[in-house]
């Protein structure tokens, strides 16, 4: 007992090689050399739990041993990242909420079609999911006639088994303004911390769900008026950014919007957007072939 609390586990290069190619088959991330000691200290509590000696060790438990593929799911989740806040990368929401909704809005109204479909790709814990919910409540003229889904997806259970739960620290919501804060979420309080329960209406519209992007098939076949998948493609390279690009020019209504990182551009990626501001791009309007 006492030699397992002290262990060390080394990575070495042939390990992190295996690992690497692994999460990268499974779900298109691509691990640098530079990530070596991430991917060292986020996998090291699998060893410990499992009792391995190396790393190698793990991997054959993964890839050879675990049948029902649970353990690797953990990996996945273990080298993921979630970083979120809400109304994350200000302009975009912006733009969502004084140049698209109003005349997204507008026109189905006129059409007498009241259903609206977005899909954050890459939800994490629901901070972004639920601000494009409370964006979208701004706009809606009567709110009982509207059939508005948000779909949720991550390739971490983890999180999305936090962001179901639809409840936040209070220096979570510090940054929003209090109106929005009243109006669409519960304050209550365990112990001396406060936390923040989102409304249930919100709850209601936004569907969260595992999915791995890079699955042959989703599990839908319906198009959605715009899709948010920021921060994800940083990780993926252009063969792969190429290939999920490509899903969501199908998986967009004509005219409909993406949304990707500031720190992403789908410059030097074949793709049939049209430019509309740096990180937004809109489907032209006309139906795919």
């Amino acid at each position: 007992m006492i030699h397992s609390l002290l262990q060390e586990f080394n990575l070495t290069d042939k390990e992190f090689e295996l690992i690497s190619k692994l999460v990268y088959s499974e779900c298109g991330i691509k691990l640098s050399k530079e990530k070596n000691e991430l991917v060292k200290s986020r996998l090291t509590k699998r060893l410990k739990k499992y009792g391995f000696r190396t790393f190698e060790e793990y991997y054959e438990y993964v890839t050879a041993i675990d049948k029902t593929g649970n353990e690797l799911v953990c990996l996945i989740d273990c080298i993921s990242t979630n970083k979120t806040e809400f109304f994350r990368e200000k302009a975009h929401f912006d733009f969502l909420d004084k140049e698209f909704l109003p005349d997204l809005i507008e026109e189905k109204i006129r059409g007498g079609f009241y259903k609206l479909r977005g899909w954050s790709a890459g939800c994490s814990t629901g901070e972004e999911p639920f601000s494009i919910a409370i964006t979208v409540c701004k706009h809606l003229d009567i709110f009982s006639r509207w059939d508005v889904k948000i779909l949720a997806t991550d390739i971490s259970t983890r999180v999305i088994e936090k962001a179901k739960q639809g409840i936040y620290e209070k220096e979570k919501l510090e940054t929003l303004p209090q109106g929005i804060v009243k109006t669409h979420f519960i304050c209550t309080k365990e112990v001396d911390t406060a936390y923040y329960s989102v409304k249930e209406y919100l709850r209601k519209m936004v569907l969260f769900g595992r999915l791995n992007l890079m699955d042959k098939q989703f599990p839908f076949t319906g198009q959605f008026d715009f899709i948010f998948c920021r921060n994800v493609m940083i990780y993926f390279d252009k063969a792969t950014q190429r290939e999920l690009v490509y899903k969501f020019h199908k998986y967009l209504a004509p005219g409909g919007y993406l949304f990707i990182g500031h720190s992403e551009s789908l410059t030097g990626i074949p793709n049939s957007f049209e430019y509309i501001q740096p990180t937004v791009y809109r489907k032209n309007n006309v139906l795919d072939s």
